[in-house]
């Protein structure tokens, strides 16, 4: 009589058991997935100075989400004969996320005019050749790195690290046959706010 009462009872318990076993590991799985900088409080915290991943570098640092994806491939931009400007980053590196706002800069000059290409190495092929227009043909091994091709494909610049925007504009003045910045008017940037800035006159 006891086990006719009992065996219902227990049979309950334990789907209740495994289901709330199941849903704790299921809680715990997506925990384990979370980004460091969302397990802590709930809050997104981005950081410049560290190598977490905090989100896409360009919308989270330099305020700009018309980046990535780039408007156009290498492929594309080189039956358009546009100059390219590639850039390698990697969404959890300091230093790619302080050179995302001197992306920005880049594009908000040269966007039309040249073809601005940040290239995510995670989403690089592991393969041994590539074509000369597929992005894995240029880089290096580092990030940031950026390179610049002229209207022909012809490699005019190569160079890593976190690069001053001065530095890209004279490749790129000279390219475009520009008067020097010493001749042209002088911008000043004004800050509004932790990551972006404005440029005025």
């Amino acid at each position: 009589m006891i086990m006719s009462v009992c065996l219902p009872w227990l049979a309950r318990c334990r789907r209740f058991l495994l289901v709330t076993f199941a849903f704790a590991m299921l809680l715990l799985g997506i925990w384990g997935t979370l980004p460091p900088s969302l397990t802590n409080d709930g809050t997104a915290i981005a950081a410049l100075e560290d190598d977490r991943y905090d989100g896409n570098i360009f919308v989270v640092y330099a305020g700009n989400g018309s980046l990535v994806p780039p408007r156009l491939n290498l492929k594309d931009s080189f039956e358009r004969k546009l100059p390219v400007i590639l850039v390698y980053y990697l969404d959890d590196s300091k230093d790619c996320k302080q050179y995302a706002f001197i992306v920005s800069r880049m594009q908000e000059f040269y966007g039309r005019a040249a073809s601005i290409i940040p290239v995510s190495v995670d989403g690089i092929p592991d393969q041994k050749r590539f074509r000369r227009d597929e992005p894995g043909y240029y880089y290096s091994g580092g990030v940031p790195q950026t390179v610049i091709l002229d209207k022909n494909g012809k490699k005019i610049f190569d160079a890593q690290g976190v690069l001053k925007f001065e530095v890209v504009d004279d490749v790129l003045r000279d390219l475009f046959d520009l008067l020097p910045r010493s001749e042209s008017v002088e911008l000043k940037q004004r800050t509004y706010n932790e990551f972006n800035s404005e440029l005025v006159d």
